[in-house]
């Protein structure tokens, strides 16, 4: 039964009631106020009871009644009442009184931030742990080499054994995200790199072997990252705010290394080469601890999520169920998955050749000393960082504005491959030292717009898959980057840079035209 209460002014008679066509009513009076607890002579309650039709057989006994604790009288409400005191036919849930202004309650701004960005900015800031401890050993394995005394081969072992672990967990990491949430993995793989981290001179102490294992435990942290990453970020971001919100995790990816490029030399200098793991791997403790307090894997999850922005996240296409097995035959059944696949492949092949290969680049083409240069070292980075988030931003409003998801995801990863194309191939005509770096950096920037295309389309095809697509796919990718390096030493042994680049821009067109053939921004794995 609906119950609502309508405060009327005190007054000698009680007002003719209007009785609505749909059901009948029952009216009493009282002269206890429910809301401001006000003098009995201050207002008068009528208690109005909305009567359903399978009750209209007892209308004899309450119909025309009106029953108080004052003196009162039956009133007969057959007759229409004046205009003035007509009911509406749908009465308010709430309580009405003309002198109860309304009451309107002010959040902090820090409570008002939407709870789904502060996910993104921890994931950010994940990412940005997860490079700064990767790239130290770039940096520390100078003083590090010359105490061991290792040489070229075995300084080339220690490295390539990050990817030992990280090949291993790209796949099983994004079933486990996709099985258990991807709040448990992701925090989960930040504590473990961090531990692998802090233990990193304690095992080059005790002798190779130890050290090998260690770095191949860190990549196994690090491996779970992506696939956790895109796990919860389908659950928790809108469509129309997704490619923004990828690019501003990756780009933090970006800014680790410079993070650690731009610390690491200074901490070796004052403290020695141990004090950047030890550091750098205490960090991730506190970010579990923020970690564990403000995320959830889903907005289903969240108890304190403000209604607002849980009805805007329900009413977007994001993923809200646990996946309880994963549909293989299905996956690989779709050519748009395979674009995924193809397009990963190709992009990472050129893009970690850029990154590894660089510095040799600079030194041997260019002439640049790195050690004086660190503008240089972190140029390529920076770059990246900040044409990532243009072509988040840019990516979401072309969505907002109507254009298709299929559409913005062809343009957004055609500017990533053509782009890098486009000037590798310059490199070759200039002649200049700063129109080469020049020429480096724009390969760079426009390298970073596949942010908004191939990295963000896992979510979009499957968002209850985006862990196993993306650790597909990056499994693709993490190969093409370790073959590529490979490769490109052979290639120089045997020819020239104009050879190297010739090859990224070859995978670079494949790319191309694999992607805007084959894939799609439309759901096709639920």
């Amino acid at each position: 039964m609906r119950v609502g209460a309508v405060l009327l002014p005190l007054a000698p008679d009680l007002p003719f009631l209007q009785k609505p066509s749909s059901s009948l009513l029952h009216v009493s009076a009282g002269r206890c106020c429910p809301v401001c607890s006000c003098s009995r002579e201050k207002h008068r309650v009528v208690v109005v009871s909305r009567i359903p039709a399978k009750c209209r057989p007892l209308r004899r006994r309450i119909y025309g009644k009106v029953w108080a604790d004052v003196k009162s009288q039956p009133y007969d409400v057959s007759d229409s009442p004046p205009d003035s005191v007509k009911f509406p036919d749908t009465l308010p849930e709430s309580v009405l009184t003309e002198e109860a202004p309304p009451i309107t309650i002010v959040l902090p701004w820090w409570e008002q931030f939407p709870k789904r960005w502060v996910i993104v900015i921890l994931c950010f800031s994940a990412f940005l742990l997860c490079n700064m401890d990767r790239v130290n050993m770039s940096i520390a394995i100078l003083p590090m080499s010359a105490e061991f005394n290792w040489n070229p081969t075995t300084v080339g072992l220690i490295q390539s054994s990050f990817f030992w672990g990280y090949l291993l967990t790209q796949i099983a990491g994004g079933i486990w995200a996709d099985t258990v949430g991807g709040k448990f993995v992701l925090g989960f793989g930040v504590v473990w790199w961090s531990i692998a981290t802090a233990l990193t001179p304690i095992a080059a102490k005790l002798g190779l072997p130890f050290l090998l294992v260690t770095r191949a435990f860190m990549g196994i942290g690090e491996g779970v990252a992506m696939p956790a990453m895109n796990n919860i970020l389908s659950k928790w971001v809108p469509v129309a705010e997704r490619s923004r919100s990828l690019a501003l995790v990756y780009s933090g990816m970006y800014l680790g290394s410079v993070t650690g490029l731009a610390f690491s030399p200074f901490l070796i200098h004052k403290f020695g080469w141990s004090s950047v793991f030890y550091s750098f791997g205490s960090l991730g403790t506190v970010w579990f601890a923020s970690w564990l307090s403000q995320a959830y894997s889903s907005p289903i999850e969240d108890p304190g999520l403000r209604p607002e922005e849980r009805e805007l996240i329900a009413s977007s296409d994001v993923s809200k169920e646990p996946v309880k097995a994963i549909p293989w035959r299905l996956i690989l059944s779709k050519a748009p998955v395979w674009a995924l696949i193809v397009s990963h492949f190709c992009h990472n092949w050129g893009t970690f050749i850029l990154l590894t290969w660089m510095p040799t680049y600079y030194n041997q083409v260019l002439k640049f000393n790195l050690t004086e240069s660190g503008l240089i070292c972190v140029l390529p980075w920076l770059t990246m960082a900040l044409s990532a988030n243009v072509g988040g931003w840019i990516a979401d409003t072309l969505v907002s504005r109507g254009l298709s998801v299929t559409t913005v995801r062809k343009i957004m990863q055609s500017i990533g491959f053509l782009g890098p194309a486009f000037f590798l191939t310059q490199l070759s005509h200039v002649n200049s030292p700063a129109m080469a770096v020049l020429c480096m950096a724009c390969s760079q920037g426009t390298d970073a717009f596949s942010q908004s295309g191939l990295y963000s389309n896992h979510q979009d095809i499957g968002p209850r898959y985006a862990g196993v697509l993306l650790g597909l796919s990056n499994t693709a990718g993490v190969l093409a980057g370790v073959f590529g390096t490979a490769v490109t030493g052979y290639i120089l042994q045997h020819g020239s840079w104009d050879d190297v680049f010739k090859v990224s821009v070859g995978l670079y067109l494949v790319g191309t035209v694999v992607w805007n053939l084959f894939s799609t921004g439309e759901k096709i794995l639920d």
